[in-house]
């Protein structure tokens, strides 16, 4: 249990036992002022409308019932009746060894089963960096997921079905005709891609040939079937050389493409149609969605079948749902899309409730992202215009960021300066990336974001690699240290109050999916170590025993705490930088 759980805990019983109704929320919340305490509980005012009473009158009658005696030091009413609590330092001190002697696991109250719908790629084409955010930030709710204690299951709904790869297999079939084996003809998918689709163009019994396949292909054709198969295969191959080289935990178990649901559309349809959800027009089957009209009270319209018979996205994602509501019975449902997806998730979740496909005890929730943009305010290409791939991406962050090391450590061997130019170059794209509000449009700068100042994922690294010097310098192994530390500056205490809230940032990543939340506590959590470390003297002469082994131990909780949050945002850190 978190300070704040327990300070809601405590409150809220203060608040029962002055006999204020149970719906009265304790609004735990710490202060933004050390000044007005650690915490405040700001109850009192909803209490005051909700009884028709003075806010400072409830607060005093909360204060007399509130039993802080064994964590809080003062506890004090301010203003119109907020609650300003200030912990003892000797309590924080014993709740920060023991967060620093477990393994910083924090259990949400009730586990979940999850899951989180993220990357997504069209294995079609090459990944490329309209992928990245999906990615990243997918990722980094897994973790926080997991490690919270929810059971998570990622799903990589992968675009490997639909007309294209009528295209794609007669292109397959073509190449490997001339004795090229799928691996080469496939080695470049944007190629290759180009190649069919101009094949496709130009060549009118090549497109015959193409639109046959389709047919045959969704019909189960044994042959049509093996050539998509080898294509499926290189495609994820592709993808998973990334997601290693990006540190994303996506492998081939949590791909369920859309092949995956291919038997259940059919099924789909029938069930609308006989709920009377899904009707004809114009040759298509549609559904119109008067709960999403506009304003002038026209329906929303989605179709969910073509006219030639053929099904679409919607079609596909219903049939996801199910799957996860019926086979993988979760709570939850996390999809990282694009925020120009938005009204098609609105569609299609509320098709899926208003069919019975999924209850109203399970969340369907749609987290959207804005676009990386260029320096130039435009979306993100190469110098030509491209789509920038990214696999160059990737290959371009480990190259400047070696640039960068050998410049400021010359000292480091090759092997570390490859490591750590690794570790450096994909942390700095996936940071910059998360540290921005996920909903919002964000300007794609290499100089920004490979800074060691300011809210990057160098400075945060350099800050675990510094206290890992201080360490080598005292010839001390933080796993010897034992004991509470002392707190007795405002800096020893700011430094440790926020290490102790590190699970409340981990809950409400969780809770609105915003990984920006833990980046903005690490990066506070780093700041607060370097006044830390300026005011409180460590390995200098003159400093007592005693006070070198209590700053030794903030250190090594520092390190623990920026080790364990950068690891959750699938950033590695280095001892050495």
């Amino acid at each position: 249990m978190n300070i704040r759980e327990l300070l809601n805990q405590r409150v809220g019983e203060a608040m029962s036992a002055a006999g204020l109704p149970a719906d009265c929320s304790p609004h735990i919340a710490p202060s933004k002022n050390p000044q007005f305490g650690d915490y405040q509980a700001n109850g009192a005012m909803g209490a005051a409308k909700a009884v028709g009473r003075k806010p400072r009158d409830i607060a005093g009658e909360i204060v007399a019932a509130l039993a802080l005696d064994d964590i809080a030091d003062k506890i004090e009413i301010a203003g119109p009746g907020f609650i300003n609590i200030y912990l003892r330092p000797q309590w924080l001190a014993a709740q920060l060894q023991a967060q620093t002697s477990g393994e910083l696991s924090q259990q949400a109250p009730s586990a979940q089963t999850i899951v989180v719908d993220y990357s997504s790629p069209n294995l079609a084409k090459e990944m490329h960096v309209g992928h990245l955010r999906s990615t990243i930030i997918g990722d980094s709710l897994v973790r926080v997921l997991e490690f919270l204690g929810h059971k998570v299951i990622r799903q990589n709904h992968v675009g490997d079905w639909g007309t294209q790869f009528g295209m794609l297999t007669a292109e397959l079939e073509a190449q490997m005709g001339q004795n090229q084996a799928a691996e080469l003809a496939l080695k470049d998918l944007e190629v290759f891609y180009q190649q069919a689709k101009k094949h496709f163009d130009d060549d009118p019994a090549f497109a015959d040939k193409a639109r046959d396949y389709v047919v045959k292909l969704q019909s189960g054709d044994d042959k049509l079937l093996q050539l998509w198969q080898q294509f499926r295969d290189v495609s994820l191959r592709h993808g998973e050389e990334l997601y290693q080289a990006l540190n994303v935990t996506l492998e081939r178990e949590h791909v369920k493409g859309e092949s995956f649901y291919n038997d259940d559309l059919a099924n789909v349809i029938k069930d609308l149609q006989a709920q009377g959800l899904a009707v004809e027009d114009q040759g298509a089957q549609v559904v119109f969605l008067q709960e999403l009209a506009d304003k002038e009270g026209k329906p929303s319209v989605l179709i969910v079948q073509k006219q030639g018979g053929g099904y679409l996205y919607a079609t596909t994602d219903l049939a996801a749902i199910r799957h996860r509501v019926n086979d993988l019975n979760v709570d939850r449902v996390l999809y990282f899309i694009d925020a120009r997806q938005s009204l098609h998730m609105k569609q299609v979740f509320t098709l899926a409730r208003k069919a019975g496909f999924v209850s109203d005890a399970v969340s369907l929730e749609h987290h959207p992202f804005g676009t990386m943009m260029g320096e130039d305010g435009t979306p993100f290409k190469t110098r030509s215009g491209g789509t920038v791939k990214l696999a160059d991406l990737v290959v371009e962050a480990e190259q400047r960021a070696a640039a960068l090391i050998a410049e400021k450590n010359p000292d480091l061997s090759e092997a570390e300066r490859a490591e750590v130019a690794r570790k450096v170059g994909i942390g700095a794209v996936k940071y910059a990336d998360l540290s921005k509000t996920r909903s919002n449009d964000y300007i794609f700068s290499w100089e920004a974001m490979l800074s060691f100042e300011g809210n990057t994922a160098p400075y945060l690294q350099y800050a675990y690699a510094r206290i890992q010097s201080i360490f080598r310098k005292a010839g001390i192994e933080p796993d010897s240290l034992s004991g509470a530390p002392q707190l007795n500056t405002p800096e020893e205490l700011a430094l440790a109050l926020k290490l102790l809230r590190f699970g409340e940032a981990l809950e409400q990543v969780a809770k609105e999916a915003m990984p920006h939340v833990l980046c903005n506590y690490l990066y506070e959590t780093a700041a607060l170590l370097m006044k830390f470390y300026e005011a409180c003297p460590i390995l200098k002469h003159g400093v007592s025993e005693a006070e070198r082994s209590s700053r030794l131990l903030l250190c090594a909780a520092t390190a623990q705490v920026l080790n364990t949050g950068l690891e959750l945002l699938g950033i590695e850190t280095m001892d050495k930088m």
